[in-house]
């Protein structure tokens, strides 16, 4: 007997519904064969399945079965096959009638006592079954919250194997899963870290609130201590709110990789590698493609610690997603493309032992080994960080203030008024959401600058030797520090301050 069942592949951060053919056949060799090209996890579902049909008191006649998984050029990972695998073959043997089997696509890992585990990529499937034209889904309950984010599709929680034979057969009518999605974003939007919190540092502050206000990628060069982590840790609070749409592709990513821990993600990611992290963990990989650590941080804060501790061939992957906003990934089973648009934020000592250059602590380290130090990040890689800010050591009389530093809330409602400026200059302009973004080829026209300022620019490129990237670099930051100052055209001033953030550019620190 034949019988069909649907279900769906995760492909990069999409996925391809997938259909799936039981064939039994009365037979004293009773064998299953599973065809249409599964990996192991898929292999082994054979025998999670017949487990959990055992323990949950199903029998099956003894047959020669064949499960094909159509399209059989798509490669299919992992365990989400189980219980449609399981329900198939129930229905295939006559043990069991399931009417809305061929309708309802169900998804499932299965325990061998029958219960139905998490799966990953469940929004993401959701959606392209919603785009397929199917009106209902079956997941596990635990993932439940996640594919209720998809507008347009019922969803039909699923505790274990026998439920789902009640709710297929429709014996058990199915109650659909609801869940109020502005709740869930002011919740997982509320709480982080405070700027309040962080003594003295007044460049650096101001700083990261001018890369934060135009999207710009920023390097804290500090001594130990000194306070950069502490900095960066915070930036996510200053960060514009994630809007619905950008909260559920976020979301989509983190559940793909298996990294979901609610419903939706709905406070900017603040991702912090360690620096033996591998080439695929952090731009993403693997002989089945799974989005890195930059993918990850999509729509956030990449944080790389001790930047020169990271492998060189490491940090050089990094070249093409602060370009592109994106990762492509090549491999013999096709080329698949993840999201990376991110703002980095990296922080670094200024010699091997960090006190370089303090005026208080002697620096142990020669020449030679500071050289090598600093050229462990590659010139073309500093070139993509807009601003490179020295943090010192904070001084006693800061330490001691009993004051607190201005809010987080005081600065971000600062870069909301900044991001609304430049989306209003930049409407007509597709992709460009704020200054980092703008094409070198716009630059003459959206950032003016006064005579003077154009004066300053030309003498800065002559002494300090900057490359052609660093010019357009230092126009965009002197872009954002206008828009800060509600000023139209650049001035002198304003580029004074964008220079200023060069710092790895000048001869000393």
């Amino acid at each position: 007997m034949l019988t069909k069942a649907h279900a769906a592949a995760v492909l990069g951060i999409g996925a391809e519904p997938v259909e799936i053919e039981v064939h039994a056949v009365a037979s004293e060799d009773p064998r299953t064969r599973v065809v249409g090209l599964p990996d192991a996890a898929v292999k082994e579902s054979v025998d999670r399945v017949r487990a959990a049909l055992r323990n949950s008191l199903f029998r099956l006649k003894p047959a020669a079965v064949t499960v094909n998984l159509a399209p059989a050029d798509l490669r299919k990972e992992g365990p989400v096959y189980d219980l449609p695998i399981a329900l198939a073959l129930l229905a295939a043997d006559g043990a069991e009638k399931l009417p809305l089997l061929a309708e309802i696509p169900i998804l499932g890992e299965l325990a061998l006592g029958g219960e139905v585990r998490r799966i990953r990529g469940v929004l993401p499937i959701a959606l392209a079954l919603r785009a397929r034209g199917f009106r209902a889904v079956a997941v596990p309950e635990a993932n439940a919250d996640e594919a209720a984010l998809v507008e347009g599709i019922d969803v039909w929680p699923v505790k274990s194997l026998r439920h789902a034979v009640e709710l297929l057969s429709g014996r058990l009518a199915p109650t659909p899963h609801r869940v109020d999605r502005d709740a869930l974003f002011a919740q997982g939007a509320a709480g982080g870290e405070d700027f309040a919190d962080v003594k003295g540092q007044a460049l650096a502050r101001r700083a990261v609130e001018v890369a934060v206000a135009g999207g710009h990628n920023i390097l804290l060069i500090g001594s130990p201590g000194s306070g950069k982590t502490m900095i960066a840790r915070r930036i996510p609070s200053i960060l514009p709110p994630l809007t619905p749409e950008e909260a559920l592709e976020v979301t989509a990513i983190h559940s793909v990789a298996g990294a979901l821990r609610g419903g939706l993600v709905a406070r900017r990611p603040f991702r912090a590698p360690h620096h033996t992290v591998s080439d695929a963990g952090l731009i993403g990989g693997g002989t089945h493609p799974t989005p890195g650590e930059v993918s990850l941080a999509h729509r956030g804060v990449l944080f790389l610690d001790e930047l020169p501790e990271f492998h060189r061939h490491v940090l050089e992957v990094l070249r093409q997603p602060l370009e592109d906003g994106a990762v492509t990934i090549a491999r013999t089973a096709g080329t698949l493309t993840f999201p990376a648009d991110f703002m980095l934020v990296a922080a670094m000592n200024p010699c091997p032992c960090g006190f370089a250059g303090d005026p208080k602590r002697a620096c142990r380290c020669s020449e030679p080994q500071i050289r090598r130090y600093r050229a462990r990040v590659s010139g073309p890689l500093l070139d993509r960080i807009d601003l490179h800010v020295e943090v010192p050591a904070v001084a006693y009389g800061e330490l001691a203030d009993k004051a607190e530093g201005e809010s987080s809330a005081a600065i971000r409602a600062r870069v909301l008024a900044c991001r609304a400026r430049q989306a209003a200059r930049y409407a007509a302009l597709p992709g460009v959401r704020c200054n980092a973004d703008l094409p070198a080829g716009r630059l003459q026209r959206f950032c003016p600058l006064e005579p003077a300022a154009e004066a300053v620019l030309r003498a800065a490129m002559d002494e300090l030797g900057l490359t052609a990237r660093a010019y357009s670099r230092i126009l965009r930051v002197a872009r954002t520090i206008a828009d800060l100052a509600g000023a139209e055209a650049i001035a002198r001033e304003h580029l004074f301050e964008a220079i200023q953030y060069r710092a790895l550019d000048h001869a000393q620190w």
